[in-house]
């Protein structure tokens, strides 16, 4: 986590009106909830109290509820009252240390807005406070302006509750007879109404997934939760400028270490949104597309092949050189004090992650760095310049590309001349840059048109033209992300069906191939957009990490229709959680006959939860050059296509790695002519 202040264990966070803070912490159960007691919540819920009173400079208000305190009732209480009164402007923390548990999602409507078939449940010290009550209580908080933030160290998943001795113990209650997840108060939803979907309201850090048991054990010489005392020991080493991303992957990689199979996840992923503002709250930044940081197996960068990266190029180990990444701050290469610019070369690429060597300095292992690909081993994208009656031009083109990477070097994304050369095979994307009358427009190698004329009068022009060349490839790069060879290929799809649930189209289109279309009702100044429903089933025996990304032809990828999460084996995930998804022309295309929009539905599944982040970019603005301190923007690879398999034979899943497979469908939305096409 990048800070300024010279040591970042004594910074203080910045001052804020006031920082609301609700602590709960339950060993102790009745003996009708819980036979055998923990030991380490109590413990956790004071630490958090003492990183508190020492790092906030500003009022503080604290409520601790330990115990037979903690009731349902009280934490509803402590929610609406006590955290409700944070105004905007205000942070508020709800930190929960105790069992949780899950039922069995009963209704279709329950079905719809959990993926894994099951609702999940803290337990409070009479009985369990279902996420269906508690996220519409944070909604509320979050609702009056309140940075509001949940710390959950408790599990959500199934299994035996105590290991022998004094080892392990997991933070798990299976469900008593007579606990059923009730209904949310009248109270609560009426708090919540208006709030943002699916949590997107507050940010949550919690202790392992849905599928998951998480554990406490001695540490530092008392018990705690793993996952607690692996976040404070990441909140003492970050400044208060440090996100609640970075703490997540810092904290993610402590726990490794303390425990295989356990994985904390941070909700909601936007990139620029909540997950990326300090974690007591503060201005959203945009995040490093990729993060160092020390785990289980030494240093290693949360960007893997199912983001595309290889260390293989044609089918043979790359040499030394061909991936590395650069740290970066703010998105500028940044300078160690010995050895200039600081690089970590890569030594092994798994599915979520890849393994790497710091070449000649020593990073911090209690601290995470964000850094940018500055070297690869796949082909990059390959521009061919036509200035026949302008050579300044294609001069100057030239010249924006031997500078737009990190640290003002050449760009791994793309390179000048038709391809390939002696260390990069034929290139998967090809644009061609024709020059006329001081202008450029941008072909894609089926020769359609991908950018109009751009303005190439100087230099500062050609870096406009570079940047969007840069953001075009890895959209394609986006669009393009496959893993065929995947066990997982074609077990996980995306259907888009009516409102009746009726699939639009005669079954799977193949990939790449066949758009559904959908057509705007009424009529010339009663136009009305098609609605449907967006489901991912997932048919596979494994409970998989879904992402769905929109790309739209305006070369941009959000996350907006579907809250990364797991969707369990055999269970079916729903886009906006069941609601009606609204296809329409975006604002700036005028509703009129024969208009369309097109979008491309991309899920990226894996067994793991893995980066966001470069799945995601704003679209396009033709010419627009972008902020160069921005390391979102930063002009490096995000994505690329897998390489070619470099063994004959093999396990056919590697011990370390996680399987990943993408899915594509194809959707076109017009304004019908007279003709109804």
């Amino acid at each position: 986590m990048e800070d300024d202040e010279p040591n970042p264990r004594r910074a203080r966070a910045p001052r804020t009106r006031t920082v609301h803070a609700l602590l709960v912490g339950i060993d102790e159960y009745r003996p009708s909830v819980a036979a055998h007691p923990l030991r380490g919540c109590l413990n956790d819920i004071a630490a958090a109290r003492t990183w508190l009173e020492s790092r906030i400079d500003g009022p503080l208000s604290l409520r601790v509820l330990r115990n037979g305190e903690a009731t349902a009732a009280a934490v509803r209480e402590g929610m609406t009252e006590h955290l409700g009164r944070a105004a905007a402007g205000d942070s508020a923390l709800f930190w929960f240390s105790g069992h949780g548990t899950r039922f069995a999602a009963r209704s279709a409507e329950e079905l719809m807005k959990e993926g894994t078939g099951d609702c999940q449940a803290i337990v409070c010290a009479d009985g369990p406070l279902a996420d269906v009550e508690l996220g519409p209580l944070l909604e509320s908080v979050a609702g009056r302006g309140a940075h509001t933030t949940a710390v959950m160290d408790c599990c959500f998943s199934g299994g035996t509750t105590r290991e022998d001795g004094d080892g392990p113990t997991a933070r798990f209650l299976p469900p008593a007879p007579g606990w059923r997840p009730p209904e949310p108060s009248a109270r609560a939803l009426a708090a919540a109404a208006g709030s943002l979907p699916y949590g997107g309201g507050y940010v949550t850090l919690a202790a392992g997934t849905v599928e998951q048991l998480v554990y406490e054990h001695d540490l530092g010489g008392r018990r705690h939760g793993m996952f607690s005392y692996a976040l404070l020991e990441a909140l003492a080493a970050a400044g208060p400028t440090a996100t609640s991303r970075e703490i997540l992957s810092a904290a993610h990689c402590r726990v490794q270490i303390l425990r295989h199979g356990q994985d904390p996840v941070l909700i909601p992923h936007e990139s620029g949104g909540l997950a990326d503002r300090p974690f007591l709250g503060g201005a959203a930044r945009a995040p490093s597309p990729q993060l160092l940081r020390h785990g289980r197996d030494g240093w290693e960068v949360d960007h893997g092949s199912l983001h595309g990266l290889s260390a293989w190029a044609d089918g043979h180990p790359a040499d030394q050189d061909a991936a590395s990444f650069v740290v970066t701050s703010g998105g500028v290469a940044a300078e160690g004090p010995d050895s200039g610019t600081r690089v970590v070369r890569v030594r092994e690429v798994r599915p979520d992650r890849t393994l790497v060597t710091p070449a000649d300095w020593a990073p911090d292992p209690a601290r995470v760095y964000p850094v940018a690909l500055a070297t690869l081993a796949l082909p990059p994208a390959r521009l061919l310049v036509d200035a026949p009656h302008d050579p300044g031009a294609e001069e100057w083109l030239l010249s924006a590309l031997a500078t737009a990477g990190p640290g003002g070097g050449p760009t791994p994304l793309l390179r000048a001349g038709p391809g390939p050369d002696h260390r990069h095979p034929e290139p998967l994307i090809r644009f061609h840059a024709v020059v006329r009358d001081g202008r450029a427009q941008v072909t894609h190698r089926d020769g359609g048109v991908v950018v109009p004329g751009l303005p190439l009068a100087d230099r500062a022009d050609a870096y406009a033209v570079v940047d969007s060349l840069i953001h075009l490839t890895r959209w394609y790069q986006l669009h393009g992300l496959r893993n065929p060879r995947s066990p997982l290929e074609g077990r996980v799809q995306v259907e888009v069906c009516g409102l009746d649930g009726t699939p639009v189209g005669a079954g799977p289109a193949p990939y790449g191939t066949a758009e559904r279309v959908f057509r705007y009702g009424g009529g010339p100044g009663d136009w009305h957009e098609p609605l449907v429903q967006i489901r991912i089933h997932n048919r596979s025996r494994l409970p998989l990490w879904c992402v769905l990304l929109d790309l739209t032809d305006s070369h941009g990828a959000s996350l907006g229709l579907y809250e990364p999460d797991f969707i369990g084996a055999g269970r079916t995930g729903y886009a906006l959680r069941g609601d009606p998804v609204r296809l329409s022309l975006p604002p700036g295309r005028m509703v009129r006959p024969g208009a369309y929009v097109r979008d491309w539905l991309k899920l990226i599944v894996a067994e793991n939860e893995f980066n966001t982040v470069p799945f995601q970019l704003e679209p396009l603005i033709p010419g627009a050059a972008r902020n160069r301190l921005d390391p979102a923007a930063d002009g490096v690879l995000r994505l690329a296509a897998p390489a070619r398999t470099h063994r004959d034979a093999g396990p056919a899943r590697p011990p370390w790695a996680g399987e990943w497979s993408t899915h594509t469908v194809a959707l076109r939305t017009v304004v019908p002519t007279a003709s109804g096409r």
